[in-house]
């Protein structure tokens, strides 16, 4: 049996109010259909790469330890994990010094270059390397890098104490300094939380471990990520 409506002003009346109910509805719907697309449009393209370089001498290059357990390699992957896109250039050679990283700078950064991690320093150290000739050194790296427009993050690096403590203070002195004359970043040492720790040191109680370089990785992330996140705001 067909559903009674009741008299034909009953029935006049439901039908008006139907009717009206879907013109609000329709109304709604054609003014939320802009907003809907919107959340519904696909995600914008991420922003390329930032093409970054490491710097540095063994303790980059990854002495004693496979290309995908060196610094460079494992803090690309840090990166990765948290949706930070580099393309990664490992220009750590082994037994470098600042002067030779100064000399080798051209070749090492190829053009097209956004970033460079400065790590150089340590074997200057070790060879009681006069301090004023360190200095110069990662001057004239981050003058050439300036003028080139490259973004440098710095990294520090103590000098141990059997040169004793006047030595110490001027070669601990030139990172921080040249920070601020430069403008550049600067991570203050870059063993930081794994210097002087055996278990995380090769057999040479120098070069880290692949724990040991997870440590430096660690440390040195959120600076990187900070690092990366200004050079990709510069770009817009």
């Amino acid at each position: 049996m067909a559903r009674s409506y009741g008299t034909s002003t009953a029935r006049v009346e439901g039908l008006k109010q139907m009717f009206a109910h879907i013109r609000v509805l329709i109304v709604a719907l054609m003014t939320a259909g802009p907003a809907l697309a919107q959340t519904q449009a696909p995600a914008t393209a991420p922003a390329k790469p930032v093409k970054m370089v490491v710097l540095g001498d063994s303790l980059s290059a990854g002495l004693g330890l496979s290309a995908p357990a060196a610094f460079p390699a494992r803090l690309q992957k840090a990166l990765s994990d948290k949706g930070i896109k580099v393309d990664m250039i490992n220009a750590g050679v082994s037994g470098d010094t600042t002067s030779g990283g100064r000399d080798r700078l051209d070749w090492s950064i190829p053009e097209g270059t956004e970033a460079v991690i400065l790590e150089l320093g340590a074997n200057d150290a070790l060879r009681g390397i006069d301090p004023a000739v360190t200095r110069a050194a990662l001057s004239d790296i981050l003058t050439r890098l300036k003028a080139r427009n490259i973004a440098v993050l710095l990294c520090g690096m103590l000098a141990p104490p059997n040169y004793g403590s006047e030595y110490a203070a001027r070669f601990n002195a030139i990172y921080p300094e040249l920070s601020k004359s430069f403008g550049v970043p600067l991570y203050p040492f870059f063993l930081e939380g794994v210097a002087s720790e055996a278990k995380l040191n090769q057999a040479d109680g120098i070069h880290p471990t692949a724990e040991g370089v997870d440590i430096i990785v660690k440390n040195i992330l959120p600076m990187v990520e900070a690092f990366v996140g200004t050079i990709s705001r510069q770009r817009s």
